[in-house]
């Protein structure tokens, strides 16, 4: 019997199977996969930001519920007119008396609401030039914020990061750690000053500060690496698991198939009969590969 978690791990192997077949080459199930998984995040990131941001930071700032015994003006009627109107498309967004988030009624959330509205107007072809308004408040702003935001937590925090004591009450640990920090600042700083040509000592002190920038690269990289090493293990942990009987041998059965329609899609692929050997040898390993699964599993 084929229950909800059966048929989602048997998804769940299709997609993880799909997006490792390219390792052989481009192909359709990779391009399905990606296609569905772009879509897919699209999909969950716009609803997301629709339900977290705009339903509750702007229409509850632009239609705030409205208490009991509030009156509204000829122009307050009008507006709470517009908002009933959108309450009969789309009552869930747009439910009765205002949406209720403890927001006041801050009109000046109109000109985000016309900028969003013109930058939706770029699928049109004779008003896409609407969306460079948009495009450029969101982008200087987005700007001026995120330098701020970098000014006091990297450049300002790394400063006074490496203004560390060197003299006094520490252990020798501590103080090698200050010495070692306070090298690799200067070093590295030296590095990236141009003004000078890297001559003599100075230039010895850039490629001092080489090392140190490689050392902190490679560091960099290594912990990002371990990060996707883990979640590699954790998809063929989930591939072993689903090949069970529980799951009706899910992931057996899926490479199997895979691997048949993808030997024929490439033996009629008119694209790799220009270099015989190369198909040659992707017949091999596709062939190959089934047994090496099933070697593994067993």
């Amino acid at each position: 019997m084929f229950s909800a978690e059966i048929v989602g791990a048997w998804i769940a192997v299709f997609l993880t199977l799909a997006i490792f077949s390219y390792l052989y080459r481009d192909n359709p199930f990779y391009k399905i996969a990606e296609h569905i998984f772009v879509g897919v995040s699209a999909g969950y990131w716009a609803s997301m930001f629709f339900w977290t941001q705009i339903q509750p930071n702007l229409f509850g700032r632009l239609w705030p519920v409205l208490h009991e015994g509030q009156t509204l003006g000829f122009l307050g009627k009008i507006w709470y007119g517009v908002y009933n109107f959108f309450n009969l498309i789309y009552p869930p967004a747009f439910p009765d008396g205002g949406v209720a988030t403890g927001h006041g009624m801050q009109l000046a959330y109109i000109i985000p609401l016309i900028l969003g509205i013109m930058m939706l107007l770029s699928v049109f072809s004779k008003f896409s030039w609407f969306a460079r308004w948009g495009i450029a408040y969101v982008v200087g702003m987005a700007a001026g914020l995120r330098s701020y935001g970098f000014l006091n937590s990297n450049v300002i925090g790394q400063v006074k990061g490496s203004v560390i004591p060197l003299v006094g009450d520490m252990s020798m640990g501590a103080l090698i750690n200050g010495i070692i920090l306070l090298l690799g600042t200067i070093a590295g700083l030296m590095y990236f000053y141009f003004s000078k040509e890297h001559k003599g000592w100075f230039g010895t002190m850039g490629r001092v500060g080489i090392y140190f920038l490689m050392i902190s690269f490679g560091a960099s990289f290594g912990f990002a690496v371990m990060g996707r090493i883990s979640l590699l293990i954790g998809r063929f942990t989930d591939l072993k698991s689903f090949g069970g009987a529980a799951y009706h041998h899910a992931s057996l059965w899926i490479l199997a198939v895979m691997v048949i329609l993808l030997g024929i899609w490439s033996i009629f692929n008119k694209e790799e009969k220009i270099n015989s050997t190369y198909v040659k040898q992707k017949r091999a390993f596709i062939f190959i590969m089934p047994f090496f699964v099933l070697r593994m599993w067993n």
